[in-house]
């Protein structure tokens, strides 16, 4: 089987692939036009995709019949028409788990970073504009005692719910499709409808999986229902909400701060307004970006693409009808 990884990956994946007697190809440059990226995807039997930078919808899977398998080096699989594929026999395979320790890590960090302003404050400390003391400029939050909402309470968000239980007792809150009995028998966590989520919230974590429907889905109509003092946290993807209507929110003090490490659009322009103001945190979606985390992420894509090549079901696949048809 010959299989086309569009970027590099740690080589712990690479060598189990060649170890397993697939044929490897790696472009020498790696930003592809979507022209180069389909012919690469045409003359190969199986994908290793990384990066959401490409569609595989309907046209893809006419363009390319040969395709057997793809393995997603991520949890999100949003940019796959699962349908599609499944119709064409083409196992979809992701990395779940892995990942889990790590994002939350980011979303933890954001939130601290936001109820403290500390880009903010780096910002000034790198400017030689310390200042002297003032008791009243620019002063943060405490998050003790406060309310965490999770919207889409799985393995990630249990992850951020657990550390926030833990270092600040905050009471967890959440709305997902199905409830989280593990959750809400170790947390604590309750229930709620999507609107007592919003406006019972004082700091909000997306963590769900993203779905076409949802787009936008915190947009100006739920940001004038969230507390004044929340801080809306946003590491799953940026087309959950609506950029321009955060901004505003932010900016007429409709909701305390943000902390991304998605935005809407991705990457953000630099021109961005939400960059300039103090009650903000952007990352550039290092959610994944730790040793562990990536070499693990590697380790599980190159296991998916081997289990296709031998036949077997994907150990972590999205589409598992694909081995009962």
């Amino acid at each position: 089987m010959k299989v086309f990884v569009n970027k590099r990956i740690p080589e712990i994946g690479i060598h189990m692939l060649e170890d397993a007697g697939l044929e490897v190809f790696i472009p020498e440059h790696e930003n592809l036009s979507h022209e180069e990226w389909l012919n690469y995807c045409k003359s190969h039997d199986a994908i290793l995709s990384v990066g959401g930078g490409f569609k595989f919808d309907a046209d893809f899977f006419i363009e390319c019949p040969n395709i057997k398998a793809i393995a997603l080096y991520s949890v999100g699989f949003d940019h796959v028409d699962v349908h599609e594929a499944t119709q064409k026999n083409v196992a979809v395979g992701n990395t779940p788990d892995v990942l889990s320790k790590a994002t939350s890590d980011v979303a933890f960090l954001l939130m601290q970073s936001v109820a403290r302003r500390a880009s903010y404050n780096f910002e000034k400390v790198k400017s030689g504009n310390w200042g002297d003391f003032d008791p009243l400029h620019a002063l943060g939050q405490e998050l003790y005692g406060k309310t965490l909402g999770i919207f889409g309470l799985g393995r990630i968000g249990f992850e951020m719910a657990k550390k926030s239980k833990a270092a600040f007792d905050m009471d967890i809150i959440y709305h997902n499709r199905h409830q989280n009995e593990e959750a809400e028998k170790n947390l604590n966590a309750k229930y709620v409808s999507f609107e007592e989520l919003i406006s019972q919230s004082d700091v909000l974590s997306i963590h769900a999986n993203f779905k076409p429907e949802q787009n936008e889905l915190f947009n100006s109509s739920v940001f004038d229902k969230m507390k004044k003092n929340s801080i809306f946290i946003n590491t799953a993807r940026g087309g959950f909400h609506n950029q321009k209507d955060l901004y505003d929110a932010l900016a007429e003090h409709k909701i305390w701060g943000a902390g991304l490490d998605v935005t809407n659009p991705e990457p953000i322009f630099k021109e961005d307004p939400i960059l300039e103001l103090s009650n903000v945190c952007v990352l550039p979606h290092i959610g994944s970006a730790t040793e562990e985390a990536r070499n693990g992420m590697a380790k599980m894509a190159a296991e998916n693409i081997i289990a296709a090549s031998k036949g077997e079901k994907m150990p972590n696949c999205v589409n598992p009808e694909v081995y009962t048809n």
